[in-house]
């Protein structure tokens, strides 16, 4: 009983330390971000170009197809869902709330937290364990500035982006699967999302893709910071990563929900 009690309280000490870490390595990328022009040390564009390519233009076709799929799988169970009171016409309603509010964002969260995620913890787990970060330091560059800041703004860029795009590619399939199931147009189905979605319903999505964004980056940071023990090490960390990030978007939609749609 005393081992698991002291178990619990290491696990809650190093999940304390961790948030605290996230917390100053988000204070800090910020500074750079903004103040590091004036300190002629400014983030470089170069850096945040590239990783915005890697988080976005190179999500593309996994988002597409996942997207695609789940749009079509709203409208299945939505159809067969009110068929039984005989409304299966009011399909679009939900659908188009279910995509833009939280199937969207969070789906796209998920893919760049397995993409991104586990990327950016290997990336900097590796470099901590080659003792890199050492040695960017002594050389006078700062390692979140250099490594962190950029990744975090492409992400905070392309998130919301990627989000978007999510939503127009399910919102299009499902309007392909209820034209063939209802006979509806799909002119007619675009004429009733623009009635029934508003530019909160929009802006719902988008706020969610930020916080997630930020949640990756984050936590992708930490585990790569944290390695140890070489190789095996490095493995351990990018799964952790992924399992957190993921665990956080789900756990972050939720309560966002909550507390923006009651």
């Amino acid at each position: 009983m005393r081992a698991f009690i002291e178990g619990i309280g290491r696990r809650s000490i190093s999940g304390i330390t961790e948030f605290g870490q996230a917390a100053a390595i988000l204070l800090e990328s910020i500074y750079w971000l903004f103040m590091g022009p004036g300190q002629r040390q400014p983030v470089r564009l170069r850096a945040v170009f590239a990783q915005a390519m890697e988080i976005g233009i190179g999500a593309l076709p996994i988002v597409t197809v996942l997207s695609l799929a789940i749009g079509i799988m709203l409208a299945i169970q939505g159809i067969y869902s009110l068929r039984v009171f005989g409304a299966e016409h009011n399909v679009t309603l939900g659908i188009a709330l279910s995509v833009t509010r939280e199937f969207g964002p969070m789906i796209t969260g998920i893919l760049v937290a397995g993409r991104t995620g586990s990327a950016l913890a290997a990336r900097i787990g590796t470099m901590k364990i080659n003792q890199e970060l050492d040695a960017l330091t002594v050389m006078g560059i700062q390692p979140v500035r250099y490594l962190v800041a950029p990744a975090l703004l492409a992400i905070l860029i392309m998130l919301p982006a990627l989000s978007w795009f999510s939503d127009c590619v399910a919102l299009f399939g499902a309007g392909l699967y209820v034209s063939m199931e209802l006979g509806m147009s799909l002119g007619a189905y675009f004429e009733q999302l623009v009635e029934i979605l508003t530019v909160d319903d929009l802006m719902h999505g988008l706020g969610k893709s930020l916080l997630f964004g930020i949640l990756i980056a984050l936590i992708g940071v930490i585990n790569g910071a944290n390695v140890s023990g070489g190789a095996e090490g490095i493995g351990h960390a990018t799964t952790r990563s992924v399992v957190h990030a993921i665990s956080a978007i789900v756990i972050t939609d939720m309560l966002f929900t909550f507390l923006l749609a009651r």
